[in-house]
């Protein structure tokens, strides 16, 4: 099977049964939802909806949180993983938003990666969540669906994914891709067992395909 034509398949699929899918964090506003993705790299979203709700309480808004040393912080999002370097990757986050953004989150993505804590997959999903824009977030999950269902070939790193599957995901689908694939891979595409009997992609996969 071409590329282009698993692509088209599997995109097919995934507008006919799962014609919603969003992110797992839970937040109510873009600083909520940048704090809860910084705390989620290597950590589980479950893990993050338990601590946000008490550190959103204690910091409402970006200019509560500006406020707050990494040491106030930390004591919120101790549970989490590499919670001392998060602490101050917020702590710096927030403050950077108040004094050159004026509390307000960018949406572009080079000025998003300019906040402590940022990096392009947690700048792409901000820009594709809160803003729609046609940006794909390569987490782990994405990087091995990608590979292991064939959408990406040879791809070393998560920014080499990320250009293989935009050139063919359309663009209006780009935002909504970001969340098939991470829930295909949370759910179905397990890291050590792929679920292939209850997949309904398995037809058109490439590692399923050399199972047989």
């Amino acid at each position: 099977m071409q590329k282009k034509e698993r692509f088209e398949k599997i995109i097919k699929w995934f507008q006919t049964h799962m014609p919603i899918a969003e992110t797992e964090l839970e937040y109510t506003s873009p600083y909520e939802l940048l704090v809860s993705v910084i705390l989620s790299a290597q950590c589980t979203d479950k893990r993050v909806n338990q601590i946000t709700p008490p550190l959103f309480q204690k910091y409402p808004d970006v200019f509560a949180m500006a406020d707050a040393s990494p040491e106030n912080i930390f004591e919120f999002i101790r549970s989490c993983s590499y919670p001392n370097n998060k602490a101050k990757h917020l702590a710096g986050m927030s403050k950077m938003l108040v004094d050159v953004f004026k509390g307000n989150v960018p949406e572009d993505i080079n000025e998003l990666q300019k906040l402590p804590g940022v990096g392009r997959k947690t700048a792409n999903v901000i820009a594709s969540v809160v803003f729609n824009k046609p940006a794909l977030a390569v987490d782990t999950h994405v990087f091995r669906v990608a590979a292991r269902i064939g959408l990406s070939t040879k791809a070393k790193t998560p920014f080499e994914t990320e250009k293989q599957l935009v050139k063919y995901i359309p663009e209006e689908l780009i935002p909504i891709a970001h969340h098939w694939l991470i829930l295909h891979g949370r759910y179905v595409c397990i890291a050590r067992k792929p679920k292939c009997k209850d997949c309904g992609i398995s037809e058109f996969c490439k590692y399923y395909g050399q199972l047989k």
